[in-house]
């Protein structure tokens, strides 16, 4: 349902930017009707057990799964000389790698949409080690036309060319 009115949103240029947690922290939320009746949260400290990270990965396709469809719709709306997809950026992501750890590092970042022609996608950039994710943000948002100096713990430009 977020999703839909995102895209009716978008549609409608009710709105130019959407921020969205599919699954926020220390979320209690079960997911019976996916085989997964455990509280999200305590199932990301897996502790490498098999069973739980079986549940977590069902999480995580789940939650990628509402995402891909919310792509396709945007691919599929028609908007001026292309689609909403075309004219939009989407960052898809979490702020740790391995939430049994809390490991920030190597963020699992996606960027899908055309930028109104200013992004090129079908590929993989990988940042240095250490790079934050706020030098990612800062660096998109000045692609997009909105250049700031810094952003977050940021530390300069990350080359999304």
């Amino acid at each position: 349902l977020m999703f839909d009115i995102q895209l009716l949103a978008y549609q409608g240029d009710v709105t130019r930017v959407i921020t969205y947690m599919i699954g926020r922290e220390f979320s209690g939320r079960t997911y019976p009707e996916i085989g997964v009746p455990d509280a999200h949260h305590p199932i990301s400290h897996h502790q490498r057990d098999p069973v739980r990270m079986e549940k977590l990965s069902k999480i995580n396709h789940y939650h990628v799964s509402l995402f891909s469809w919310f792509v396709d719709k945007m691919k599929n709306t028609p908007d001026g000389d292309g689609s909403l997809l075309d004219h939009s950026a989407i960052i898809y992501g979490a702020g740790m790698s391995e939430g049994n750890g809390h490991v920030p590092l190597n963020l699992p970042i996606l960027l899908v949409g055309g930028g109104s022609g200013e992004l090129k996608g079908g590929r993989h950039i990988k940042a240095a080690p250490g790079t934050p994710l706020a030098n990612f943000h800062m660096s998109l948002m000045s692609k997009l036309g909105v250049p700031v100096e810094s952003h977050g713990n940021s530390t300069g430009l990350f080359n999304i060319d």
